[in-house]
């Protein structure tokens, strides 16, 4: 009669499908890579994007132009040290008021009368969304929740905050032209509800990918450009020279540092209309 001998390879291949089985529902179990992981909505902030396309860290280089210092804040920083920013220098800020029309900011008034109440000029802004509603809904939105204006010298035009989609597809589903119209849309609103042309953050690398470097808003709306670098770089199509440029996301006190290009008057002067 025959001998069965046991197979020596069948327990090992039972412990390597134990092996595969285990880190395969370890892999399904694990949360996905913070890298990876889509932000919630509402927490997006000037300059979410920028550091994956456009520079790590500015510091600017000597120019023979004035400067002056300001900061741009979100909600994500809560209560802001308004005295130290001014004692270190800081004399105009920015502060998100809306994104969407899903969203305010709930440090906004902290934030927004707090640099007023130590001296800044300051201004609101708004996260744009082109894939969610209408640009004039959004204008309206903002608004109706923080971004208008008024003639008090220490109060900046709105800032339409456009650049890329820290929710999705980066140019927001839309095609150049769409872009265009749709920001044309918010603009228009906007200045039909406040008086005032608003200013345009945004990227140049962004802008010539998303809009195909439409320059057609050049003349009225001052340009606030971002770029983590020495210098503000090649500017978008149309526009000679920044109004604004966001310079770095680590400076002192709160991350985000920006220069207006000009002496203090020049920030009054843009307050005022």
């Amino acid at each position: 009669m025959p001998v069965h001998r046991p197979n020596p390879l069948r327990p090992r291949r039972l412990f390597l499908a134990g092996l595969l089985l285990t880190a395969l529902s370890l892999a399904l179990a694990a949360p996905a890579d913070a890298a990876t992981t889509t932000p919630a909505r509402g927490s997006a902030h000037m300059g979410m994007g920028v550091l994956a396309h456009d520079g790590q860290h500015g510091t600017p280089a000597p120019t023979a132009v004035t400067q002056t210092e300001g900061v741009d804040v979100s909600g994500y920083q809560g209560n802001v040290a308004w005295s130290t920013l001014w004692s270190s220098g800081v004399r105009w800020a920015y502060t998100k008021a809306t994104e969407g029309t899903y969203y305010t900011n709930p440090s906004f008034t902290q934030q927004y009368n707090g640099s007023y109440n130590v001296g800044m000029i300051r201004g609101a802004y708004h996260f744009a969304t082109p894939d969610t509603t209408s640009g004039a809904t959004q204008a309206n939105y903002f608004v109706d929740h923080g971004g208008g204006w008024s003639r008090d010298g220490k109060t900046l035009p709105g800032v339409l905050d456009i650049e890329w989609n820290p929710y999705g597809a980066a140019c927001y589903g839309k095609s150049q032209s769409a872009m265009v119209s749709w920001i044309a849309d918010f603009l228009n609103t906007y200045r039909s509800r406040t008086g005032r042309d608003a200013v345009i953050y945004t990227a140049t690398s962004w802008w010539t990918d998303c809009t195909g470097n439409y320059g057609g808003f050049a003349a009225n709306n001052p340009l606030w450009i971002a770029r983590y670098a020495s210098d503000a770089g090649t500017l978008p199509a149309g526009w000679g020279y920044y109004t604004m440029w966001q310079y770095t996301s680590s400076g002192p006190t709160v991350g985000d540092h920006d220069k207006f290009n000009g002496a203090l008057d020049r920030v009054q002067a843009l307050a005022n209309g």
